[in-house]
């Protein structure tokens, strides 16, 4: 059974898609291959990654659906480079062409799904949540309290 974020369908989909996406440009004419055939490779590839990137910092909410989101726009320049290989006629294979296309509309769908569910129902994993610590901060010596203050802090954050 896969682990971490290759347990997630978005991730295993857009995986096989970027794989496909980079066999598929290899066809391409060769003036293609470095222009049209370049870019979609790097979103194709950069959906993917985005969700491992996402996928590692799910502790943060915020960061983890912005890398989500980036995904999706990742996923829908793919599509879009997609539909100008083939209305350019650089693309011929209708099937391919359809079955490209039919496999990335489905993934952005599942992206933004998942990016809802994660929206509505986040959780920070257990595993992730760090203990308080006590945090020594060094107050004003002029009219204030003791120098050395201990407070529960969380890590990260400050009095001041």
């Amino acid at each position: 059974m896969p682990e971490g974020h290759r347990k997630l369908q978005i991730y295993q989909d857009a995986h096989r898609l970027a794989i496909e996406v980079h066999n598929m440009t290899l066809q391409l004419p060769s003036f293609e291959r470095f222009e049209e055939g370049s870019q979609i490779r790097r979103s194709a590839k950069s959906t993917a990654a985005n969700i491992v990137e996402g996928y590692a910092l799910r502790k943060y909410k915020n960061e983890f659906i912005h890398f989500l989101f980036r995904a999706y726009g990742s996923c829908e320049e793919t599509v879009e480079h997609l539909k100008l290989l083939y209305d350019s006629k650089s693309l011929t294979d209708d099937q391919l062409f359809d079955r490209l296309n039919d496999s990335y509309d489905s993934l952005c769908a599942k992206i933004l799904r998942y990016i809802q569910a994660i929206d509505h129902t986040f959780v920070v994993p257990k595993f992730m949540n760090e203990p308080e610590v006590p945090c020594v901060v060094n107050e004003p010596m002029d009219d204030g309290p003791d120098p050395s203050v201990t407070r529960n802090l969380k890590p990260g954050t400050s009095n001041l």
